[in-house]
């Protein structure tokens, strides 16, 4: 194995190893709004789709409808989400954001810009020849993280 090869697994070995351990389970946005990693990101995939289903949302993040349904009952508690009855289907319910949830959701956003500037300033310097090896690497790592866990 080339030095480099090696040096570059190991960096991204340490990367899986602070995702799996990660020290950062709260984000507090300020404003009484403090999230756990999964509620944030609930709220955010239910900002980009408003009106999904809960069943879309277990899929999305591969997890089950009860523990998806048990947090967005706290959401709705906090005023986050509203869920409605869907018109077609009176058994189906579609999720919004409420404006405290649209808040979290633009909050969350700017946390992202402001963190992970550096990264996307890297990725805008390169090449497309370079993109695309970055691309190809990014589809080998999803693929060996879902093999690990």
């Amino acid at each position: 194995m080339k030095d480099k090869t090696r040096e570059i697994m190991g960096e991204f070995l340490e990367l899986i190893e602070v995702v799996a351990n990660g020290k950062r389970k709260i984000l507090d946005f300020g404003d009484d709004m403090v999230f756990y990693r999964g509620e944030i990101h609930m709220i955010k995939v239910i900002g980009d789709h408003s009106g999904i289903y809960i069943s879309e949302l277990a899929r999305h993040f591969n997890i089950t409808r009860a523990v998806v349904s048990k947090t967005i009952i706290k959401l709705e508690r906090n005023g986050f989400v509203r869920k409605e009855e869907d018109p077609s289907d009176r058994k189906r319910v579609c999720l919004y954001l409420t404006e405290r949830g649209k808040e979290a959701y633009e909050a969350h956003n700017t946390f992202h810009l402001v963190n992970d500037k550096n990264i996307y300033q890297f990725l805008e310097g390169l090449e497309d020849d370079d993109l695309d090896i970055v691309k190809a690497f990014m589809v080998k790592v999803n693929e060996m993280v879902k093999n690990h866990f």
